[in-house]
Order: C-alpha cells, then structure tokens, then sequence
C-alpha cells in the first residue's frame, strides 16, 4: 500500500486543483463580460487559459522542483486525455455536430503546434529557444482569433455568442480568489504526493503524469463539456478541448522549455507523442467535414483511451520485469 501521506496529497491536490479550476473560468469570463470583451473571445482565450491553468501550474511546480518527467506527462497526457476522455464523455450523454464559428481555424493552429512539438523533440532537447517559440505561436493564435471574430461580427456573421450567464461583483471576485489561491496548492500537492508515490513504488514519474496527473488536471475540461452538453451546447466542448489543448503545448510547454534544456524520456518519442498524434487526427476527422460525433463514435474513442492507458501501463511493468531479470 502506498503511504497514506502521499496518497492524501495526490487526491487532495487533484480536488483542490479541479475545483480551483472551475472557479477560476467562471471568475475569469464574468471579469471579461464586466471590461466588454465578447463572450465568444472570452471563451476561446480565458475558457482556454483557465482549463489549462492546472496543467501549467503543476508543469511549472514539477519543472520548478526537477522532476520535469512529471511535467511533460502531465502535458502530452492531458491532450491525451481531452480527446479520448473529455470528447467522448459528452458524445455518450448526447451525440453532437460541429459547427461553431473559427472552430476548424483553430483546429489548424492546434496541428500546427502538435505537429511542431512531436518534430522537435524528436531531434531535439526542450530549450528556452524552444520555449520562446511556443509563447510566440501562443500569443499570434490569441491575436489571431480575436481578429477573426472582430472581423466575423463587423460582416454580421454568428458566432455565437452566449450572455445567459451573469454574475455578480462578489462571486466574481471570490471566484478568482479561489481558484489563484487554490491552483498553487493543489498543484503543490499532486508534485509531491505523486513524485513520492513514484519514488516508493518505482514507477517512472512519466507514467505517473501520463496517468493520474493527465487525468486529474483534465476535470476542467471535462466538467466544462459536461455542462455545455447538459446546456445542449456541444460545439463549446470542441472549442474547449482545442483552446486547451493549444494552452497545454505552447503554454505549459512554453514552461516546462524555459527550466531547459530537458530531455524527453524514450516513452515519449517512441510512444506518447504518437498517441498524442493519433488523438489530434482523430479530432480532426470531426471537426474538418463538421461530422456528428455519436455515441459509437465516442465509445470507440473511450475505449482507444482504455487501450492507451493499458499499453502505457502494462509497457512499464514488462520493462520493469525486464530489467529486474538482467539485474
């Protein structure tokens, strides 16, 4: 069994840092209504940054304290995560087309960076120069799509946006004070219980973040699909899962590439990166010809991500196996 300890801090984290999460989007979006940003804006850059927020304090916390095996998990998991978990939860509750307005534009730029990561780092080290790079390409995606939907309203074109929402002053502001307090802790909590559970059992902090961190800094973006779904808004999951998985590379990456240069472990050039690969095609075969995911469509995505996780896992413990046999 696991240290108790370790094992209260990673799932204490992993709440502190879903919850914190949750109310620094509603926080965020309230605060860009409040200054008369759009709500679709508000919802591709703040929705986007603040569902990736988790992934990018963990990064910096895991980076910051050496452990960047635990980082790089948690980010090439993560965009794992969001399309084989966070897409196909809210198909299998209610199957959906997308359509939403700058989607497939995003999607492009989503390639783009994936495609550049997944050829750098197989060549290359993680470097600041790489760094500066990727918060680069973050920052002309963001100016980029602000434009787009100035440009799409100035022609009359929907884009859809959304004001149901309001919030007052107050539970706005203690939104965010939760969710910048609580991303901190959180984030200092998984890094430490999730490195200490490694470290006893012996398992490669890749496959802990790849794992457990991957799936718990993408609640955000799953509890945003859900209620989108709920709300019968199933573009927005779309348009959640690339902003965040754009945020998560050029953002947390940006990170995780400035405490350089790191060095990718094997899995992730022989493995991870093409699973990362595989996810970003998949997604595309839905957002390119705007197809309606179904539910077999999602099952079928929820079980790649079951096979994924196995082959992860059981690809650990045949190597560990044989390496206590050479040994």
């Amino acid at each position: 069994m696991p240290d108790t300890g370790l094992l209260a801090a990673l799932i204490g984290g992993l709440v502190i840092l879903a919850l914190a999460g949750d109310f620094l989007v509603s926080g965020a979006v309230g605060l860009a209504r409040r200054m008369g940003v759009s709500p679709l804006v508000a919802g591709i850059l703040i929705v986007g940054f603040g569902t990736s927020a988790p992934e990018m304090v963990v990064s910096f916390d895991a980076a910051r304290q050496g452990t960047p095996g635990l980082a790089l998990g948690n980010i090439v998991g993560s965009n794992i995560a969001n399309v084989w978990m966070v897409l196909s939860a809210p198909a299998l509750l209610m199957p959906f087309v997308v359509h939403q307005f700058g989607v497939r534009r995003s999607y492009w730029c989503m390639l783009v960076i994936t495609a550049a990561w997944i050829a750098w780092t197989a060549y290359f080290p993680l470097t600041p120069l790489f760094g500066l790079g990727l918060l680069v390409a973050l920052a002309v995606y963001s100016l980029l799509m602000i434009w787009w939907t100035s440009d799409a309203l100035k022609k009359g074109i929907d884009v859809g946006l959304d004001d149901d929402d309001h919030m007052n002053t107050f539970a706005m502001w203690a939104c965010l004070l939760v969710g910048i307090v609580g991303l901190p802790i959180g984030a200092h909590l998984i890094v430490d219980g999730g490195t200490g559970i490694a470290r006893q059992y012996d398992v490669p902090e890749e496959v802990i973040g790849l794992t457990l961190l991957a799936i718990g800094t993408s609640l955000p973006e799953l509890g945003a699909g859900l209620a989108a779904t709920f709300r019968k808004r199933g573009e927005v999951v779309i348009g959640n899962v690339i902003g965040s998985n754009i945020f998560n590379l050029a953002g947390a990456g940006a990170i995780v590439s400035l405490f350089g240069p790191t060095q990718p472990a094997p899995t992730f050039i022989q493995f991870d990166h093409w699973a990362m690969a595989l996810a970003a095609v998949t997604l595309g075969l839905f957002v390119v010809p705007k197809t309606k995911i179904t539910r077999l469509a999602a099952l079928a995505m929820a079980l790649v991500y079951c096979i994924y996780l196995y082959g992860l896992v059981n690809g650990w413990n045949v190597t560990g196996e044989v390496e206590g046999l050479i040994g």
